[in-house]
């Protein structure tokens, strides 16, 4: 049972920074956009990750290099242009929350969670490597119970900041909200993308 909430604190002391990932399940949450289809996705990824970087960690270490997190990172930046131009290029079109948000199909949040998810090489770095490698030494029962741990923290992060996103979203109905959300959102993820850019080149 310690090895389970070891492993629940050390997942979640991982899982509180605020990412990429995090805000975009927040604003799914405040715009009712497949709430639980998003927590969901992101909780099964953080769950296999987890497991994977338990078990195979001393195979990843031997073939994971740096040409491989050379790409991840230019695939994220990439992706995260993309999102921060659909951001502003939408900024001044009249929002309709009863509507337009709705109208969101639900491959195309499938799609994104996935981007945020697996084109984030942080999201491997805290599930796979740090997790792995501390449980390396671990015995058997002791990584599964480690790994449970982790992955309950992660399931009840995520579906607590979606949900609680969603019940926050009777307070934010105006455009005035909206806009200012959106002008957070662009910053958030403009400053992401630089600090990504800088570590890709140093």
């Amino acid at each position: 049972m310690g090895y389970l909430v070891l492993g629940f604190f050390t997942g979640l002391s991982l899982i509180l920074a605020i990412g990429a990932q995090n805000i975009f399940v927040v604003e799914q949450g405040l715009k009712k956009q497949h709430v639980f289809l998003v927590c969901l996705i992101c909780s099964i990824s953080d769950l296999i990750l987890i497991f994977l970087g338990i078990f195979l960690f001393h195979y990843f270490i031997h073939y994971f290099s740096s040409s491989i997190e050379l790409i991840f990172n230019i695939l994220l930046i990439i992706f995260l242009i993309h999102f921060i131009y659909s951001k502003i290029r939408f900024y001044d079109s009249q929002i309709n929350l009863n509507n337009d948000i709705k109208n969101i199909s639900k491959f195309e949040i499938f799609l994104k969670t996935l981007g945020f998810t697996y084109l984030n090489p942080h999201v491997y770095s805290d599930t796979v490597f740090f997790l792995g490698n501390f449980s390396k030494n671990f015995l058997l029962n002791q990584k599964i119970l480690f790994g449970i741990g982790a992955a309950i923290s992660s399931i009840l992060f995520f579906f607590f900041i979606g949900y609680l996103s969603n019940y926050l979203s009777k307070y934010a109905k105006s455009e005035k909200i909206w806009k200012i959300i959106n002008i957070f959102i662009i910053c958030f993820m403009s400053l992401l993308t630089i600090y990504i850019i800088s570590e890709t080149i140093s």
